[in-house]
């Protein structure tokens, strides 16, 4: 900014010269002192009512041309600190000051960027926070810039943004990622403050916290607003593009809302920030974009700055002290000094008498420092005064280029008027010899009478044409109005403007052309009244009178004429008018084709580029695949050819397999065969998929190369010619292996390679494998093999159809009962559904220490062989899972029963003991060949300590359930005697007597019945003519199991189930 003496001479007159420079001295010693005070090097924060007076003079000069003249020649390099403060009140003044800053802020974008790349390379504390700041300025200034729609404090209505974003989707996009970034840098100065802080104590209460904390405000200020316009933003991209294409965007964004949330929260805790800002609060989540109505739910966050309190210090005084009214001072005191020692003496210190020699050095000490604060004080000035010159420099030299400009324009504008002054010349040249022409006319009109009729009626037709004319001309202004009212329709089609010039044109050249026609016909008929007056001169003597009125009327005629000639300059005028807007159109119209057509080649060529490296993407997803394929292929052809040439091993003559283990892994590799041409298929189909093949051939490596040894180890047990054909065809299968895998590694053989040829080798080794199969056993093992399962599996539904079956018992208990009554159903049926679910339990633990103890002790044998050479073993197995199903089947059934009212419950608790001897059996039979050590036997013996609890939960439910259904008949002994109650005694011992007789003799039956049960290996057959009464069926009941019935055994050892039931004698008895 000019100082009053730097300012021109003319416009030094106009004003009041010294209260303006008063005023100018005063303004900048304010703008020097709150510059000075507010951006030092002490580690305190930015004092508000500084920064609002720096504020308040960029309004007072509509710019900010002081305040860089004085923050030029501030000593920025030499202090991180200072830089720091520099940037907080550079935002502030940014935020709040003149709309004009940000242009004087542009002008010195270099100088600021300097700055944060200085700071930037040093390992300084606040030096780094400086250059993340400046990064945020430099984004700040450009984005403002750019978007001039948005102030710097960015506060706009939802109006003004829909307006400055627009319809264009393309913008859209574009504004939302360059508010993203502005976001970005917000939040990067943020955390970079909150990393810099010492979180072991109460950081913001402390000046040097304070200092790094305080410029966050104007971050969260801004970070409030652009939350609020990118949440629009997002919402409105959603509606014109569609999600999938907005991915990257919803990802930005979440990233940048947890961030500014985190920020906020962090923020909220601080109790510096509390006293000073209301920051809001964000929800929980973010935005659900893919749904439109989540816009309603939205809610802007809004920033409250609370009313500065009264300063409760004495402001302290702004006036900068002249220095040069020092020495002055400093000359009163000396010689106030000098009359003081006078009168009194010279001062004395501790007795001595200072001399002049001492008095000199402290006078001489005062006039240096005063000279030193002179020279700072000139030195301040002289860079004052060099930086209002350089920018007095750059408006001079600003408006220099702008009179350039005018000069240029002046210059056009000559050269178009001389060009109009010569059109003037010619035609007042032409008008010249018009009026010499009508001269000469009007001295022959004046001779002829009888013409003069004839020239009235020119002189009418005249006058019609000059009326046509202006009608003409009226229409020319309505056109002319209609086409200034729709010259924005004109300016949005490009066709509609052609049209329009052209007829602007045409409409020009008629009106020009019935000029020249009305011109031409006047000539001609001037030149025919030369002719005419030329013969009639005489006669016009005699009418000089009817000449002079003609000559009046003909007068009248030349100021028509002139007048339609400047009515049609004015047209000609505003049809070069409009001729001009039409090409300005065209130009503008052309530009932007243009530019639409270059942005439309450069996504060309964007796309063309993406196709391109997806294509080379592709192809190589394509080779990785193959490459995958081709090893997975070697890997096969290494364990087939190791298989293959265990075939000529000396070392593999003793081993040995059996026909049924080659059956079977010669069908598994007739399995993988289909799996393997299945997945050829697939990934002839996909090459960039090859999952399927690389699994399938996998497995058929693996089973190709167990079914080529198991063959070749089957042969040293078969006859010599079967062996021979055995050992050929495991040759036969490794070799056509070997051709197929080949096919597979060449990308010109893959897509026809066929393993029918594998097929039917493994389909030899498989007949040959059951030609091998002995005969004379396979009756037996299928017998014994399949009936283990059998049996297993039909025990397991057994008690599947037994839960099945009380849950119906449950439901139509609670139909058809209640109370007490429902209540025992109840509980009965529960106590037997966990008694089945515990069975369940143990024949799934036994199934598997079965299988466990198949799969330990069989070796290379199959299971059917295991079973059928441990037939006793296998078939106590049987006899105890058929015992399980049997007694969960009367269970079920004795408990319906009780539930019906049909049946005892005694009948129950027999079938709850009947069962977990059962069990007991079951887990006899299993123990007898397992190891001790096996986890599956010891989870079988506690299913096994579950069943017998379960079964005494039953008994213990029944009894409880009978004694409360039971009602105990109360005696009444009133009114009986002595004798009376002597006699029913006797006869209560003798009915006792009887009922311990009776219970003597079942016991001795049961016993009975148990040594016949065990003479005969197992239960008894249940005969149709023993079973109970029928009842109403409830549902569908499963078919019994059949107790077993096995032959006696001859042979003295016991086996599992005979083991199984001594174990029950005991414990019953």
């Amino acid at each position: 900014m000019n100082t009053i003496r730097q300012v021109p001479a003319k416009v030094l007159h106009r004003r009041s010269v010294h209260s303006l420079e008063a005023e100018r001295e005063q303004f900048d010693r304010q703008q020097a002192a709150s510059i000075s005070k507010a951006i030092n090097s002490q580690e305190v924060p930015v004092k508000e009512k500084h920064a609002r007076r720096i504020i308040l003079g960029t309004h007072h000069e509509k710019g900010a041309f002081t305040f860089w003249s004085y923050a030029i020649g501030l000593p920025l390099s030499s202090s991180s600190i200072m830089s720091w403060k520099f940037c907080h009140v550079l935002h502030k003044v940014l935020r709040d000051g003149h709309p004009n800053v940000l242009q004087d802020f542009s002008r010195h974008k270099s100088n600021i960027r300097e700055m944060g790349n200085l700071w930037g390379h040093m390992h300084d504390r606040y030096g780094q926070l400086a250059s993340v700041y400046v990064k945020l300025l430099s984004t700040k200034i450009d984005f403002h810039k750019k978007h001039s729609e948005f102030p710097p404090n960015l506060e706009v209505t939802d109006e003004a943004l829909d307006k400055a974003s627009g319809t264009d989707v393309n913008n859209i996009f574009q504004l939302t990622v360059e508010m993203f970034d502005y976001m970005d840098c917000e939040l990067k100065v943020a955390e970079s403050v909150f990393r810099s802080l010492d979180t072991s104590y109460a950081v913001s209460q402390t000046p040097s916290g304070q200092c790094r904390l305080a410029p966050l405000i104007q971050v969260i200020q801004d970070c409030s607003h652009l939350y609020h316009y990118t949440v629009k933003l997002m919402f409105k991209l959603h509606s014109c593009l569609p999600a999938d294409t907005l991915q990257g965007h919803r990802d930005r964004f979440y990233d940048e809302f947890h961030s500014l949330k985190s920020f906020f929260s962090r923020s909220r805790d601080m109790l510096y920030f509390k006293r000073l800002i209301q920051i809001p609060k964000l929800p929980e989540s973010p935005p659900n974009f893919l749904r439109a109505s989540a816009l309603a739910e939205h809610v802007k966050p809004v920033v409250i700055i609370p009313d500065e309190a009264p300063a409760d210090d004495i402001e302290e005084s702004e006036s900068l002290i002249e220095v040069s009214a020092a020495p002055v001072i400093e000359s009163q005191n000396l010689v106030d000094v000098d009359i003081f020692d006078a009168a009194f003496g010279p001062p004395t210190n501790n007795g001595f008498v200072k001399d002049d020699r001492d008095l000199q050095i402290d006078n001489l000490k005062k006039e240096v420092e005063l000279l030193k604060v002179e020279l700072e004080r000139v030195k301040s000035e002289a860079q004052k005064y060099i930086a209002q010159l350089k920018a007095q420099i750059n408006v001079l030299e600003t408006e220099l280029e702008e009179t350039r400009k005018l000069k240029q324009k002046a210059l056009v504008d000559n050269e178009e008027l001389r060009d109009e002054l010569e059109n003037l010349r010619k035609q007042k040249g032409d008008a010249d010899k018009t009026q010499f022409l009508l001269i000469e006319a009007e001295k022959k009109v004046q001779a002829n009478e009888q013409r003069y009729n004839k020239l009235k009626e020119k002189h009418s037709d005249l006058v019609n044409t000059h009326a046509e004319l202006l009608r003409k001309s009226a229409e020319t202004t309505k056109q002319l109005t209609v086409t200034q009212q729709t010259r924005e329709e004109v300016a949005r089609t490009k066709q509609e403007l052609e049209f329009a010039m052209e007829e602007a044109k045409r409409e020009a050249e008629m009106k020009l052309e019935d000029q020249s026609f009305i011109m031409e016909q006047l000539k001609r008929e001037l030149e025919a009244k030369k002719e005419e007056l030329a013969t009639i001169q005489g006669s016009l003597r005699n009418s000089e009178q009817a000449g002079t009125e003609m000559n009046s009327r003909l007068q009248g005629l030349e100021a028509e004429k002139d007048n339609l000639r400047k009515t049609v300059a004015e047209k000609e005028a505003e049809a070069y008018s409009l001729k001009n807007m039409i090409q300005e159109r065209e130009m503008v119209m052309r530009t932007e084709k243009d530019k639409a057509s270059r942005e439309l080649e450069e996504l060309q060529g964007k796309f063309m580029e993406k196709a391109n490296r997806e294509q080379l993407l592709q192809q190589k997803l394509l080779d990785e695949q193959f490459h995958m394929v081709q090893g997975t292929v070697t890997e096969a052809e290494s364990i087939i050819q190791d298989a293959v040439a265990k075939l000529d091993d000396p070392l593999h003559i003793r081993c040995t397999s059996s026909p049924d283990y080659l059956i079977n892994r010669a069908e598994a590799a007739l399995e993988s065969v289909n799996l393997m041409q299945q997945g050829h298929s697939q990934y002839l189909k996909n090459m960039a998929d090859a999952s399927s093949l690389l699994q399938a051939l996998t497995r058929f490596a693996h089973l190709a190369a167990d079914t080529i040894v198991n063959g070749s180890a089957t042969s040293h047990l078969a006859p010599t010619d079967h062996a021979d054909r055995l050992t050929d065809s495991c040759r036969e299968c490794g070799k056509e292996s070997l051709r197929y895998l080949g096919e597979l590694k060449d990308k010109q053989s893959v897509a026809r390679a066929d393993p029918v040829d594998v097929r039917n080798v493994i389909q030899s080794i498989l007949d040959l494998g059951k030609e091998l199969r002995p005969k004379s056993i396979d009756v037996r093992q299928e017998e014994l093999g399949d009936m283990v399962d059998k049996e297993m599996a039909a025990t397991s539904a057994a008690i599947e159809d037994a839960v099945k079956r009380i849950e119906e018992m449950m439901k139509q208990a609670r139909q058809g009962s209640s109370g007490i009554k429902l209540e025992v159903n109840e509980r009965i049926l529960n106590s037997c559904t966990s008694l089945m679910k515990a069975i369940r339990q143990l024949v799934m633990a036994s199934t598997s220490l079965q299988k466990e103890i198949v799969e330990s002790g069989r070796g290379a044998a199959s299971p059917k062989e295991f079973y059928a050479k441990n037939s006793r073993w296998t078939e106590g197995l049987i006899s105890a899972s058929k015992a399980v199903g049997w007694g969960a089947t009367q269970l079920v059934d004795s408990a319906d029963k009780v539930v019906l009212k049909t049946g005892k419950y005694e009948e129950l608790i027999v079938c709850s003991h009947e069962v977990a001897a059962s069990t007991a059996q079951l887990v006899a039979a299993s123990k007898v060949k397992a190891d001790r050590s096996s986890r599956n036997l010891s989870r079988l013996q506690q299913a096994s300590r579950h069943v017998n609890e379960m079964a005494a939960n039953v008994v213990a439910s029944t009894k409880s359930g009978q004694e409360q259904i039971e009602d105990k008949d109360t005696m009444d002994f009133s009114g009986m005697s002595r004798i009376k109650l002597k006699k029913q005694e006797i006869e209560t011992q003798v009915k006792v007597l009887e009922l311990e007789n009776k219970l003597e003799q079942e016991r001795m039956k049961l016993g009975d019945l148990r040594k016949k049960h065990y003479e005969l290996g197992g239960p008894h057959e249940i005969l149709e003519d023993e079973k109970l009464p029928s009842k109403p069926e409830i549902s569908k009941k499963p078919p019994l199991s059949q107790k077993p019935t096995i032959p006696p055994k001859k042979d003295p050892q016991l086996n599992a189930s005979e083991l199984a039931y001594i174990s029950h004698l005991r414990n019953s008895q």
